[in-house]
Parts: structure tokens; sequence; C-alpha cells
């Protein structure tokens, strides 16, 4: 189970890297990422390929576990939500 969600985060990891250099090229970083976009994509064949690899009890588990986290997170935050707390106040939000 470990291993599944491990694998998955070094993948949404090396996406993010992808992602923040063409979505905002100029942000100074504190540590170098050699050769982007070529290691951050093998990161993730090689990390998809070990997912691939593991039985179908740790996939269930997984998929299992990411709903809950999905349901926990998106109950907390209707209750918890500081843009609904001002939209419901009548306050500007950020960004209109």
């Amino acid at each position: 189970m470990v291993n599944i969600g491990t694998l998955l985060a070094f993948i949404m990891v090396c996406i993010a890297v992808i992602t923040l250099r063409r979505t905002n090229p100029g942000q100074p970083r504190p540590f170098r990422t050699p050769w982007v976009p070529l290691v951050p994509i093998l990161g993730i064949l090689f990390n998809g390929y070990m997912m691939y690899k593991l039985g179908w009890v740790n996939w269930a588990r997984l998929l299992i576990w990411l709903g809950i986290g999905l349901i926990v997170y998106f109950t907390y935050s209707r209750k918890h939500s500081r843009v609904q707390q001002a939209l419901a106040a009548g306050a500007p939000v950020a960004g209109d």
C-alpha cells in the first residue's frame, strides 16, 4: 500500500515540475532539475511501470483510500471554505 502511494506521489511531482515550467517559467527556483522535460517524463514512465506491476489488491486499496480522502476533503471544505464564508457575508472575493 505504501509503495503504490509513494509512486503515485512521485508521478504527481513529475507532472507538477513539467506544468510549473510551462505555466510559470520566470519563477525563482532554489534547486535545479536537469534535462526538463526528459527527466520528469522518464520519472512518470518508470514510476507508472512500477505501479502497473503491483498487484490488483494494491490498486483496489489505493482507489478506496483515494475515494475516502476525496470525500473527507470535499466534505470538510464545504463547511470551512473561506470563499463560501465571504460570499455568505457579502464581502468581495479575491479575483472578482
